[in-house]
Formats: C-alpha cells, sequence, structure tokens
C-alpha cells in the first residue's frame, strides 16, 4: 500500500501529523513522532492524552508527513488504528528518539506516563509528485 518515497518519509527526521475525531465529531491534530515498519505507521504517545481518548471511541485517523527539506515532498494517510501497544520500557520511544534527535534515550520521560505505541494501519495513501521549490 505504501510507496517508496511515504516510507521514506517516516523514517527520516520529519514531523509527522495525526488527525484524530473528537467527541463531538471535530478533528483534532497533533504534531507527534513517527516511524513505519511491517507496513504499519508507528505512533508513540502517552495513554490519557487526547490522542488516544479519541482512538479509544473512534480508530479513524488521518496521518500527514512533510519534509524537513521540501515542503512539497510529503505524504497524507487515512488509516485505522489496529493496535495499541504498551512502550512501558520506553523502547520504541528510544528508537524514535535516535532518529530525530540523534540520542540513545528519551529525554522526556515522567515517572507518571506511561508510553504506548499507536499501530496504524494505511488505508488511502496520497504522494504529491516529486516536486521542487523554487529558488
Amino acid at each position: 500500500m505504501m510507496d517508496e518515497k511515504s516510507i521514506r518519509l517516516f523514517l527520516e527526521k520529519n514531523l509527522v501529523f495525526v488527525a484524530t475525531i473528537m467527541k463531538d465529531g471535530s478533528p483534532q491534530v497533533s504534531p507527534v513522532w513517527a516511524n513505519y515498519e511491517d507496513g504499519h505507521v508507528l505512533i508513540n504517545t502517552a495513554e490519557g492524552r487526547i490522542k488516544h481518548k479519541n482512538i479509544l471511541r473512534d480508530n479513524r485517523v488521518a496521518v500527514s508527513v512533510v519534509s524537513k527539506d521540501n515542503p512539497l515532498d510529503m505524504a497524507t494517510i487515512r488509516g485505522t488504528v489496529e493496535e495499541l501497544i504498551p512502550d512501558y520500557d520506553y523502547t520504541h520511544a528510544d528508537k524514535l528518539t535516535l532518529q530525530y534527535m540523534g540520542r540513545e534515550h528519551y529525554p522526556f520521560k515522567r515517572d507518571d506516563e506511561k508510553r504506548i505505541i499507536l499501530k496504524i494501519k494505511p488505508v488511502r495513501v496520497f504522494v504529491l509528485p516529486d516536486l521542487k521549490m523554487q529558488e
């Protein structure tokens, strides 16, 4: 389902935006760190955050990733959260910290926080063709 360009965008140091659906039906968007593995987009968050609560009620999401080097290099995905995976040992959070910050360990750890992974199955993928910004 995902093409090489989309996968590459998720494997680089690009900010990702995830949209969930609020109880009243309105959209809610959060900037997050994410990666791509085995046909799924993986987003790390904490239990109890608004996106987590929204997904417990409605597992549909939209995800957008934009290249840090070229804002015209982007992909948008609609999909469903197939699974919530505990990351209580911060293994995935540490992996994303290395990807995004070049550091081995997640620096924002809080004692009262339990990390989880949103395992998203892409249903529809839209990718802009390769375009370059004019200089």
